[in-house]
């Protein structure tokens, strides 16, 4: 890969489908520090659990900067950086433009065109949330329209996308 120029890599798929792991692989097979972007808010003790299985499994050569709305605001040119998740970013958009979808997909791509415009490898972690049918209420349909839609935005920018599924990852592009 040319220095100047960025490449992008999608991994989505189901809950516990293998994504983060694959991820993390990826991010390792190109550089030997790479970059953790953590976009979750941590708001109960289960989920602070995973976050602390995560972290104990990536290991000290990763950088971690936790950022919920704006990861294009750090500074990672020339890096290998890993987003995770795509999901986590769109629910803090969704709920920070009160639960604007419209709003919220563009302020959305906006940062993504901002965060891979700048020379480096970047890996997003997403969900196909999707993909169970369809949500009993407005307001989880307005949110899975936002993420299928912010999803297929990166995808159509991606290099590679990769669809994971029961720990085996299948390259779409």
């Amino acid at each position: 890969m040319e220095k100047s120029k960025s490449k992008v890599i999608l991994i989505t798929g189901g809950q516990r489908s293998g994504k983060s792991t694959l991820s993390e692989r990826l991010a390792l097979e190109y550089s030997d520090s790479p970059v953790y972007i953590a976009t979750a808010q941590v708001r109960d003790n289960e989920f602070e659990e995973r976050v602390r299985l995560h972290r104990r499994r990536r290991g000290p050569q990763w950088t971690t900067f936790e950022e919920t709305l704006r990861p294009d605001s750090l500074n990672l040119t020339g890096r290998t950086v890993l987003l995770d998740c795509v999901t986590m970013w769109a629910t803090n958009m969704f709920f920070h433009l009160q639960e604007d979808t419209r709003a919220a997909l563009e302020k959305l791509k906006f940062y993504f065109d901002t965060l891979v415009s700048r020379p480096g490898v970047y890996i997003l972690v997403s969900n196909e949330i999707g993909s169970g049918g369809i949500a009993p209420n407005a307001m989880q349909r307005a949110f899975t329209d936002l993420q299928g839609w912010f999803n297929q935005y990166i995808a159509a920018r991606a290099d590679e996308v990769y669809l994971t599924v029961a720990g085996i990852p299948m390259k779409l592009k």
